[in-house]
């Protein structure tokens, strides 16, 4: 080829002039194909409302404070000022007739498909203690009874007046 280019020399220029946006494209491509970070994983995932069982927290509380130096056996009663609740999306929907407003609410549900349904909650509240009462072997010992008092109102946030150590009967 005389006086012109040859194909692998047009093939140069073109590679050379268009380098930069070809390699940008191809970082672009990759950086698309790449997996979003945790923080959209987590905030995708639905977690079911939690249980609460007042006979499991006693257990849980009972091994907790058996485990303190010098409590020896134990055993533990909570009560409950108010229970667990939960607040449920609802649809308001207010007409007037007849010189009367009229208010209708409807809980929301998520169709779940083949037939299934979801209410939408949209707060949970966990239960309010009102006292809590400990019976153990090593409530004879003030350190005791004051590690105690304070395990127990770090678990309930009851005030330390809410809460009785009482030594175990013998």
């Amino acid at each position: 080829m005389a006086g012109g280019f040859t194909v692998k020399e047009k093939w140069f220029t073109v590679m050379s002039r268009y380098k930069l946006p070809a390699i940008m494209l191809l970082l672009g491509v990759v950086l698309m194909l790449l997996p979003l970070g945790k923080k959209t994983a987590v905030a995708t995932q639905e977690t079911p409302p939690q249980e609460f069982d007042l006979a499991a927290m006693e257990r849980q509380m009972e091994e907790i404070v058996g485990c303190i130096d010098g409590v020896g056996r134990v055993k533990v009663m909570l009560t409950l000022r108010t229970g667990p609740t939960l607040s449920l999306a609802s649809d308001k929907d207010e007409t007037l007739r007849d010189a009367e407003m009229r208010t209708e609410n409807q809980i929301l549900k998520l169709n779940r498909g083949s037939g299934m349904q979801e209410v939408v909650i949209t707060q949970q509240r966990y239960p309010v203690f009102q006292g809590a009462v400990i019976v153990c072997d090593g409530a004879g010992n003030s350190a005791v009874r004051l590690q105690v008092t304070e395990a127990v109102s770090v678990l309930t946030s009851l005030s330390s007046d809410k809460i009785t150590v009482a030594k175990w009967q013998s």
